[in-house]
């Protein structure tokens, strides 16, 4: 926290030393400036080489950081869920079949019955298994990012002058693209960034070219979406829905003969087809073509309400202590229960990601935004979008991943108002542009550094390096891992792959008051060992057969 709010003091003091300079100096730099911003502009008119760029760019830059921030080990719940389907895709499964010994298995975001699975949509865990079959699911991480940039940028390309779409999207990545957790972890984000990219960006493109292709883009963005982040992909489409309908049954839609084949059949093929892949999909998780595993999630751990309005759940009995403090304690504390706090809280979490103090800097020309009539559906989609983050009581960042495009494209926009405000005739708007994206360049190298000195989730490194160990001893292995009292529930080791028979290391929960021959037994064949979780640094030592819990 202290590095970021001196991050912010240290923007804040640039602020205010470079308005100085553009006031006192108003040319200062300018041929420098100029130069490049030439540069960009001819390049920009190269479309298709600049989405490549953006893409290769991503990959090229965050390899290049890798001395300061290595491959990320997952930290959080709902990335050794991720991965875990990723695991079970690698290995040519949607689901695995429920284990007996389920009940000393058991962990966070993971459904025990009727499947062994995620309860997570497919579409991150396809992008893992993706990475996993090339050596390392972050490869995958790597790649979705890459996607995102390219169809953030082409979406851009749509609505925006073409070195407007250049510089957004260099923006984007170096705002979310290298150093926010969408690269950093195994969360996701940037898929469902894609999907909205892909549905915002075809938008113009259908109603200028009436191309076949830009439908069928516009139908596998709302796939991508529906695989992701349904609920938010949901409304994330309905004004881009209302807006082609509403074209298409106007005076200047096209005749009906016409929009069939190259629109509305398309994106109906292959919606439908979506459709059916997510009810098969729900079928071999949950039994149910209608039950998404999220939703049984929901329905057999979770006592929060998923919208505001709704009342709580009574408390629900767990099988460990871990269990009943995460759902019955924490939850209830970490999300606010009342709408203002719910509206504090999301914004700030989505200003603190997608904006941070130098991206904040255009939004004053934001007013001048509004009265661009092209430029109004963006700001009823971010509405609509906005109002249905606000309903819901859960909430993360890439939770409006499918806004991304459409609030990169409304931060250029505002740029571009902002480029032409003179004040005395001195170009303080020229320089505050500028200054954006130097500060949004200087992030980069600042944030590594800080990375360097100060690793994230030492506990999950810790954890990963007695993986490694295990890996590294003859045999396979069973860890029962034993937690203390005072245990932190969001510092989790029982996490395991889609193969929990043949996997060289088994992960279990040491449950007090339940006997744990049966495990024993059906691992004999295992050395098995004693975690103390909660010793620091965590103790693993031989299993003796003492302090058991019978």
């Amino acid at each position: 926290m202290n590095f970021f709010l001196s991050l912010r003091f240290f923007i804040f003091f640039i602020l205010a030393a470079f308005l100085c300079l553009a006031w006192f100096v108003p040319r200062f730099g300018d041929r420098w400036f100029r130069r490049v911003e030439g540069f960009g502009t001819r390049f920009a008119r190269k479309k298709g080489a600049v989405v490549v760029s953006i893409a290769l760019a991503t990959v090229l830059m965050r390899v290049a950081l890798l001395w300061a921030m290595p491959i990320p080990v997952p930290c959080f719940h709902d990335e050794f869920s991720y991965l875990l389907a990723g695991d079970t895709f690698a290995h040519g499964r949607l689901a695995n079949p429920p284990h007996p010994m389920w009940l000393f298995l058991e962990t966070f975001h993971v459904l025990q019955h009727p499947t062994y699975a995620s309860m997570y949509p497919p579409a991150q865990g396809g992008v893992l298994a993706f990475g996993q079959v090339l050596g390392n699911p972050w490869i995958g991480v790597l790649l979705s990012v890459a996607a995102m940039g390219a169809a953030v940028t082409w979406a851009m390309q749509a609505w925006l002058p073409p070195r407007w779409a250049l510089l957004g999207g260099i923006l984007l990545v170096l705002r979310i693209g290298l150093i926010s957790y969408w690269m950093n972890s195994y969360w996701g984000g940037a898929v469902a960034a894609t999907g909205g990219a892909l549905v915002i960006g075809a938008l113009p493109r259908i109603r200028k070219r009436l191309r076949l292709g830009d439908a069928v883009l516009m139908a596998l963005g709302a796939a991508l979406l529906g695989n992701s982040r349904p609920l938010e992909g949901l409304i994330f489409c309905v004004p881009v829905a209302a807006a082609v309908i509403a074209w298409l049954f106007s005076k200047q839609g096209p005749a009906a003969a016409v929009a069939l084949p190259r629109v509305i059949l398309p994106i109906a093929v292959v919606l439908i087809a979506t459709l059916g892949f997510m009810a098969y999909y729900n079928w071999r998780v949950t039994g149910s073509a209608l039950l998404f595993p999220e939703a049984l999630d929901l329905k057999v751990y979770t006592n929060l309400p998923v919208f505001l309005w709704q009342a709580w759940k009574p408390p629900l009995r767990y099988n460990n202590a871990q269990f009943e403090y995460f759902y019955n304690v924490f939850k209830y504390t970490e999300y606010p229960h009342t709408l203002v706090r719910s509206l504090v809280w999301k914004s700030h979490m989505l200003w603190v990601f997608f904006l941070g103090s130098a991206l904040t800097i255009p939004w004053v020309a934001f007013p001048w935004v509004l009265k661009d009539r092209r430029m109004r559906l963006l700001v009823v989609q971010c509405v609509v979008s906005g109002l249905g983050l606000l309903a819901v009581s859960f909430f993360f960042p890439h939770y409006a991943a499918a806004l991304t495009a459409t609030l990169f494209i409304l931060l250029a926009q505002a740029m571009r108002h902002l480029r032409l405000w003179k004040v005395r005739r001195r170009p303080l708007g020229l320089a505050l542009c500028r200054l954006v994206v130097l500060l949004t360049v200087a992030r980069v190298p600042y944030f590594a550094a800080y990375q360097l000195k100060n690793p994230e989730c030492p506990w999950s490194r810790e954890r990963a390096g007695l993986a490694r160990q295990l890996e590294a001893t003859p045999g396979k292995h069973l860890v029962l891992v034993r937690y203390g009292p005072q245990h932190n529930v969001a510092l989790e080791w029982v996490y395991n792959g889609a193969d929990l028979n043949e996997a060289k290391t088994v992960w279990a929960r040491d449950i007090p008051g339940q006997d744990l021959e049966p495990l024993l037994d059906y691992y004999r064949d295992r050395k098995v060992w004693i975690l103390e979780a909660d010793v620091l640094p965590a103790h693993l030592r031989p299993y003796d057969g003492g302090g058991t819990h019978r």
